[in-house]
């Protein structure tokens, strides 16, 4: 063997690897009857994820299958597809974005080109017209031009402003925006008869949540409120695997009633915010990420509440 053929060997062997490693990157979790949780990695967006480092939600109707957020990428939403279609041979019809954020609607294109309808609340759709730009540069810097090659912004043309109610063949699905969390526009899908949550990034589970400047911590905690007044039996957060109220609250609730309740003490008593990081946080630091996010949430917070 020359060593130009050597190389072209070595070379589609690596990318036959890093498409398996991709393809292994999502893990299907049956929640109930016909409703799965899509289960990204808990870490951050990398080459081998595409963009999928959250939980997506699958819903399947006598109609066709409904899917709660796209993907980061158009790759990333290929693999989302490739996993729903190992469990139906339904089209998918719909596409819910339920916030913002880059993995919650960059892969919008592709299931658009499958003939999918796309709906988002209008808040989140003006949030990510607002950050486009920032999210493709940031999103492409991390999963590389390869990953985001053919990734275009396509926005949903089916918005609503605060709640939208509809029925997709036998399945109830009822959709809320009520205010600000994680990203301005974040909403929450709950499916009355399955008693189950789709959360999006008003939670996250087994890993920290972060606090950015696109996040209010005081409305996400009233939003947390509005979502588990429902009382659900199943939620599917917006990172981690499908699980109940009682996890939800822990991981997310808890953490953030903490952070403000302790981040205000800490400035009741005179402490200045370059000295945030001696706020001990370690109560929840079984949460992965807790190292990188702490202490930069501790700040968002400090600044928000000077302006409260």
């Amino acid at each position: 063997m020359n060593k130009y053929k050597y190389l072209l060997t070595l070379l589609f062997s690596i990318i036959s690897i890093s498409q398996a490693f991709a393809s292994e990157t999502l893990k299907l979790q049956k929640v109930t009857d016909d409703v799965y949780a899509i289960v990204g990695e808990l870490g951050n967006r990398t080459p081998e994820n595409l963009g999928n480092n959250a939980t997506f939600g699958l819903v399947i109707t006598s109609e066709g299958a409904v899917l709660i957020d796209s993907g980061g990428t158009l790759k990333g939403a290929k693999e989302i597809h490739k996993l729903i279609k190992s469990i139906t041979d339904k089209p998918v019809i719909m596409v819910i974005n339920t916030g913002g954020q880059d993995h919650r609607w960059l892969g919008n294109g592709y299931f658009k080109d499958q003939g999918a309808r796309l709906i988002a609340s209008k808040k989140a759709v003006e949030d990510q017209k607002a950050r486009t730009q920032d999210q493709f540069i940031r999103i492409g810097s991390l999963v590389g031009e390869e990953g985001l090659s053919g990734t275009d912004a396509v926005y949903a043309e089916e918005t609503f402003d605060n709640q939208l109610k509809f029925e997709s063949g036998d399945i109830k699905i009822e959709i809320y925006h009520t205010g600000q969390a994680h990203t301005p526009g974040d909403s929450f899908v709950w499916l009355p008869q399955k008693k189950v949550m789709f959360t999006g990034d008003i939670v996250y589970t087994q890993r920290m949540l972060s606090v950015g400047s696109h996040s209010n911590s005081k409305s996400w905690i009233d939003v947390y409120q509005s979502m588990a007044a429902y009382q659900p039996d199943h939620v599917v957060p917006g990172h981690g695997q499908a699980t109940d109220l009682a996890r939800a609250d822990a991981d997310t609730y808890d953490y953030l009633s903490f952070l403000r309740k302790t981040v205000s003490a800490f400035m009741e008593n005179g402490g200045d915010i370059t000295e945030i990081g001696s706020i001990d946080q370690s109560k929840f630091s079984y949460l992965l990420n807790h190292e990188n996010l702490a202490g930069r949430n501790a700040q968002a917070v400090f600044t928000e509440l000077e302006w409260e």
